[in-house]
Formats: structure tokens, sequence, C-alpha cells
């Protein structure tokens, strides 16, 4: 890929560029301004290009490495490279792209989730968390989840906010998809009241642990209700 090429991508990002969305993206740390289904429908026409990928995420711009991270191939990043690239992602939409479309694609997903997992640094550390609360709901073979409960019980009342938010997740997961543990990971949340107050707009769910893990259970116990339902055999006509 020439130089040529980046810079055609570059000024293409640029003219997507939107004051309005900006000004928005700026109140949640994300200095970018280009509408992201703008950007997928660039990173679709451009499919994957491994080299163009690393070419714009080393321009340091926020929506170059969203695009890179679109268009990049996941599997073919080595272990201390994807290290690196999260510890120089600090604005929470790279942060969180490179995490779940690249890391979560990686061979070195469980290795890196241990290392992060315990970084002193809490952006880092958050990372981890994340590939935690992943484990938890695809594959939680293996892990100590009630030990998982009382790191969170000791030290998500005073974590920064990243990390705070990605412990509450896992906590969350946790009580919705280990019915053993619901109760305490309930009680864990009613007692921290960790995001209670947290302003929800109306048709979401609120990231306060329990209301989450209650709402998230009874919509399965719905959808549960409604598959049996329509396995019910019919009287004839």
């Amino acid at each position: 890929m020439t130089e040529t090429a980046l810079a055609e991508v570059m000024a293409e990002l640029a003219g997507l560029e939107d004051p309005k969305i900006r000004a928005v993206n700026e109140k949640h740390g994300d200095d970018h301004g280009v509408n992201l289904g703008k950007l997928r429908a660039l990173a679709k026409r451009l499919r994957t290009q491994q080299e163009l990928a690393g070419r714009l995420w080393r321009t340091d711009d926020t929506a170059a490495r969203l695009l890179a991270i679109l268009i990049c191939r996941p599997k073919a990043f080595e272990r201390d490279e994807l290290d690196a690239m999260l510890r120089e992602a600090r604005t929470p939409k790279v942060h969180d792209w490179l995490v779940n479309y690249v890391v979560k694609k990686s061979p070195h997903t469980e290795e890196l989730r241990l290392d992060w997992s315990a970084d002193p640094d809490p952006v880092v550390a958050s990372a981890g968390w994340a590939l935690t609360t992943e484990r938890v709901a695809r594959k939680p073979e293996g892990l100590d989840l009630a030990g998982l409960l009382d790191v969170i019980e000791a030290e998500m009342k005073d974590a920064p906010d990243r990390l705070q938010w990605a412990m509450n997740h896992c906590l969350a997961q946790i009580g919705i998809e280990h019915a053993e543990l619901r109760e305490r990971a309930v009680g864990i949340g009613e007692r921290l009241e960790v995001l209670k107050d947290h302003p929800t707009p109306p048709g979401c769910t609120s990231p306060f642990a329990p209301v989450w893990i209650n709402e998230m259970v009874r919509r399965q116990h719905k959808g549960r209700e409604a598959a049996v339902s329509r396995a019910e055999p019919r009287p004839s006509p």
C-alpha cells in the first residue's frame, strides 16, 4: 500500500468530519467527528487491508485508528503488538473497538486477559476485565467465579471510572449467567451501589447491577416461555 493511498484515505476521512458529531463525541472523551455508519461504509469498500490498517494506526488519529480496526486482520497480530496497541489506545471508542473487534478474535486472548487484569494501569486492567466478562458469558470453565466476586466486592467501589465500569459489567454477567451466584452478585451490587444513580435513557436498562441482572433474567425467562409455547402442540381445527 503506497503513501499516496494512505493520503487518499486520510483525505476521505477528513471529508467526513462533522463538527456537531465531534462536539458530542468529545463529551465522552473521543476526539473525532466522523459518523460511524459512514466510517463502516468506507471500511466495507476498502475491505481487509492489513498493511493499510497498520499505516492508519500509526497516524495516531482516532478516526483513522477506528478504520484500521475495521479493515485489519485480527489474527495477524502478535501478542506484543496487541499489548502495545492497547496501551496506545487512550480514547474510549478506540479502546473498546480494539478489545471487541480485534483482541477477542486473537489467538492471544487468554494470555492478554490474564496479563491485563493484573496491570497497574486501570485503563489496561479494564481491558482484562472486559475479556473476563466475555469468558464468563461464553466459556466460564476454569474461571474462579466466586474469586472474581471477591475481587469485585473488595475493589470495585473505589476503582477509577473505566475500570469500575468493566468490573460492574463482569458482576452483572456473573449474576445473569450463573444462577448459583446470582443472589450474591445482586447483594454485592446493592451494598456497593455502583452506578445506582447513573442516568439511563428511556427504553434502556440501567447499568446498576441488581437492576441489570434482574431485567436480563426476566427477559431470558420470557424468551424460554415463548419458545415452550410455540413448541406445544395445537389442537386441530
